[in-house]
């Protein structure tokens, strides 16, 4: 199997939103924030081209689906589709896309399945040869969302969905159509029923933990439904891919796509042996 880092269309967020609990002192050493308290943010994708010669894709990104108005709101840098022309870069299209995982259907990670935004057109579902997995917990809270966070979710992307006839959703414990090269665990701290995919030996990590910076376990977001459970979460699961040697796939690092789990003398998780993209490698 061959991996690649895909980037997606990047955002400048707010800094103090992105760290939750962490005073701005602390998180701007890690990332600098520009004039305006923002921090930037990659949306990171990954493509695994699986043995068989199935091409799986996990996340879209934002996309470029916002009109030049939300664009603006919520920071999205580039008005073009950005992972179209990353999946260009490595000889495909949206087209050869067998199969789409969606940890969830925020739109900074479900944006990507629509096509760019164009004045006077519906929203369009891409990849059209795709399965599209997500898990159904989550899929029933993006169906009825609550009022905290409603407005994370694209109303057309669950209509296309719907109607595409290739919707595929994921239970624990029950084998998706990806067989067993593909693991499936679930978070309840960010979202009800976050799916982070497991292949190849890397885990997308998704929401649970965002960047390097979020490894350390106090840090969350404010974006986080329930921090506490995501605090005890995400230890488990650095403690499970750390004693099974799996790496960390990052969607927002801005400088990051993947690490290795560490823990130095004082007990503290942190992010080693980065790589700043991946290019074909083989797991």
């Amino acid at each position: 199997m061959e991996l690649w880092s895909l980037i997606g269309n990047s955002q400048q967020l707010d800094g103090g939103a992105m760290f939750g609990n962490a005073p701005r002192a602390m998180w701007a050493r890690w990332i600098a924030p520009d004039e305006q308290n923002r921090i930037p943010l990659a949306c990171r994708c990954l493509l695994a081209r699986f043995p068989d010669g199935r091409n799986v894709l996990f996340e879209t990104g934002i996309g470029a689906f916002f009109d030049p108005a939300m664009r603006d709101r919520y920071g999205v840098v580039e008005d073009r589709h950005v992972l179209l022309d990353s999946l260009a870069a490595v000889g495909l299209s949206h087209e050869d896309i067998h199969a789409v995982v969606l940890s969830h259907l925020h739109f900074d990670h479900a944006g990507g399945l629509l096509a760019p935004w164009e004045a006077g057109q519906a929203a369009r579902l891409l990849f059209p040869n795709a399965r599209f997995l997500v898990g159904r917990e989550h899929y029933e809270r993006a169906s009825h969302p609550h009022p905290r966070d409603r407005a994370s979710f694209i109303p057309d992307i669950m209509r296309l969905l719907d109607e595409s006839g290739r919707l595929e959703l994921v239970e624990p414990g029950t084998p998706s159509s990806l067989g067993t090269t593909v693991r499936f665990e679930f978070s309840e701290g960010h979202t009800p029923g976050l799916m982070l995919a497991e292949v190849g030996g890397v885990v997308f990590c998704a929401d649970l933990i965002p960047g390097r910076a979020w490894v350390h376990l106090p840090v969350t977001m404010g974006y986080d439904r329930w921090p506490e459970k995501l605090i005890d979460e995400k230890k488990a699961f650095l403690d499970d891919k750390l004693a099974r040697g799996v790496r960390l796939f990052f969607t927002h690092d801005h400088d990051c796509a993947m690490a290795s789990v560490a823990v130095d003398e004082k007990g503290r998780y942190y992010a080693a042996d980065t790589q700043q993209m991946l290019a074909g490698w083989r797991a």
